[in-house]
């Protein structure tokens, strides 16, 4: 009787430790996290890259409202006074529309008209009589341009542009000094105006001004 009481705790022991060991879990479990390296590569443009992008933003910026030509102009010009000699020409762009004022002179009077830039629409003043040591082709000598070979608007903004650094065009003239035509060009560029003088058929840079 006592082997059989022996025989039934043993087994009941045997089960208990069983279950026991069935309810366990791990305490600690090994976990492998993947990592991933990125290797990123960051391009920073060069201060001579910025410059030519700021350059040529410029540039555009300048001349991207100018349709019509200089050349364009000056033919429009001579086609409504065909014998008179140009003795002015701007272009203006400050005010928000780009538009050319040229003057022009024969032997007794002075022509003036005003040539949008845009759509090539021209407007006239009535002609005026020049002074009197003005007339005989006295004016006409002194004061004519010298509008063969000139350089275009496109050319003389870029050459500008490059003298000063960047910035932004906002008038070109064309004036005349000892007998040499030449484009002057204005760039506002930061706080500062300048002024570039080109040789208005080689684009020779003839000097460079800081307005006041």
């Amino acid at each position: 009787m006592k082997k059989i009481v022996i025989y039934c705790g043993l087994f009941s022991f045997i089960l208990f430790a069983s279950s026991c060991q069935s309810r366990q879990v791990p305490s600690t479990m090994s976990q492998t996290t993947p990592t991933t390296s990125t290797n990123q590569e960051t391009t920073v443009p060069s201060v001579s890259t910025i410059s030519g992008q700021q350059s040529s933003h410029s540039f555009m910026d300048a001349t991207k409202e100018i349709k019509v030509s200089v050349k364009k102009a000056i033919d429009l010009f001579l086609a409504a006074y065909p014998n008179v000699k140009i003795t002015k020409l701007e272009l203006d762009s400050s005010w928000g529309i780009s538009a050319y004022e040229i003057e022009g002179v024969d032997d007794q009077k002075e022509y003036e008209a005003k040539i949008n830039a845009e759509n090539a629409k021209m407007q006239t003043q009535p002609p005026k009589q020049l002074d009197y040591d003005e007339q005989n082709g006295q004016k006409k000598k002194e004061d004519a341009l010298d509008i063969s070979n000139l350089l275009s608007i496109e050319e003389a903004t870029s050459i500008a542009i490059k003298q000063v650094g960047g910035g932004t065009v906002t008038d070109w003239k064309l004036s005349k000094e000892l007998g040499i035509t030449y484009w002057e060009v204005k760039v506002k560029n930061g706080y500062q105006t300048i002024q570039v003088k080109l040789n208005s058929q080689t684009g020779e840079v003839l000097a460079t001004e800081v307005d006041d």
